[in-house]
């Protein structure tokens, strides 16, 4: 009996002392990713901070699999609310939030907004490449997108302040955002490039996101669902007011560029001239957008993954594929029950807007 309790003991000072490491690995993970902590690195930097993470990984295995098995992820937990719009804990905070809402947009900005997971880092890697020309150094400068594009509302990213401009013929700073129209800083001087894409495939590329960032712990698809349709928990808000509101900006103001990610993936030489267009650049030479379509085509940016990762790792997650598929139907691999109550949902949310639902994804107004 003895025995019996003195192993009990050593499993329990072995547990405590686990839990207790593992907070001070999240903290100091967390601490050296915030603003260019890690984007900062050079390549071999970004390697090692991986390598060290994957040892505390294995150190951990004890407790993050009991952790895994026994806590519960709920979106609630994982989200905080500012202004009525949930935002991802840890990646952003109430505070991030707000100070990019103080932000006062100039002429030399250009916003690439997007609700999560529509094709973000590839229309910033568009935005860059066309800026340049195709003469972008991300990849041979041993870079990252996120140590030259502040993502205004996140935590973890090069700051405003110190993102530098991008181009001679138009020196911008390109900005990543997700933040909806009602909170993203406005200025008519600034320009603005939005992307949406199917909901559903939305929805499916989410569900891989959140997968891959909990785990053991990802919720059943049930959840997803519920969140991903929840004015109070999806975080920057549903697709559907998402889209509506800026589709409304577009159509007010010429500063705002509305494209479709289903476009793109159809003819990106015909999206790249009409950012180029947009931003005021000379038309571009045959050679000159061969090159940025090159340079922004799914094979080139899976192979050169490093440069765009789109969050930094840590302790559940350290090599991430971040471009699963890099298709255009990504809402197929969802169950048709699912299909058909997010579609539903989506036709009825959008019934009275103004964004061409019908005219866009036939599919969803057919399935609803």
């Amino acid at each position: 009996m003895l025995w019996i309790l003195l192993a009990l003991a050593v499993l329990g000072l072995f547990l405590l002392a686990q839990f207790i490491l593992l907070a001070v690995v999240l903290t100091w993970e967390d601490q050296q990713t915030l603003g260019v902590g890690y984007y900062g690195l050079p390549p071999e930097g970004r390697e090692a901070f991986k390598a060290k993470l994957r040892q505390y990984a294995r150190l951990l295995f004890p407790v993050l699999r009991l952790v895994g098995r026994f806590s519960t992820f709920t979106f609630q937990k994982a989200s905080f609310q500012q202004n009525g719009v949930a935002g991802p804990r840890g990646t952003c905070s109430a505070d991030s939030f707000a100070k990019a809402q103080e932000y006062t947009p100039g002429p030399e900005d250009v916003f690439v907004v997007t609700q999560m997971k529509c094709g973000t880092t590839w229309m910033l890697q568009v935005v860059h490449e066309v800026l340049g020309r195709g003469r972008g150094r991300i990849v041979e400068g041993g870079t990252t997108l996120h140590a030259i594009s502040p993502w205004i509302e996140a935590r973890k990213t090069v700051s405003m302040e110190a993102a530098p401009l991008v181009g001679e013929e138009r020196p911008s700073r390109i900005i990543k955002t997700h933040l909806p129209v009602t909170l993203l800083p406005w200025s008519p001087e600034a320009r603005y490039i939005y992307v949406a894409r199917h909901p559903v495939s939305c929805f499916a590329s989410c569900v891989d996101f959140i997968a891959t960032n909990v785990g053991r712990m990802a919720p059943p698809l049930s959840l997803v669902e519920e969140w991903f349709r929840s004015p109070e928990w999806m975080w920057w808000g549903t697709w559907t007011d998402h889209v509506q509101g800026w589709w409304e900006r577009a159509q007010s103001e010429p500063n705002v560029l509305f494209v479709h990610f289903e476009d793109m993936k159809k003819d990106l030489g015909r999206v790249v001239d009409q950012v180029a267009a947009f931003l005021g650049m000379e038309p571009l030479t045959d050679e000159e957008r061969a090159e940025i379509v090159r340079k922004s085509g799914f094979a080139y940016m899976q192979e050169n993954q490093n440069a765009f990762e789109m969050h930094p790792p840590h302790i559940l997650q350290t090599d991430a594929q971040l471009f699963v598929r890099g298709t255009s139907d990504r809402h197929k691999d969802v169950p048709a029950d699912v299909r058909a109550r997010i579609a539903t949902w989506v036709a009825a949310d959008m019934k009275d807007g103004t964004y061409p639902l019908a005219q866009r994804y036939p599919d969803v107004v057919k399935s609803s």
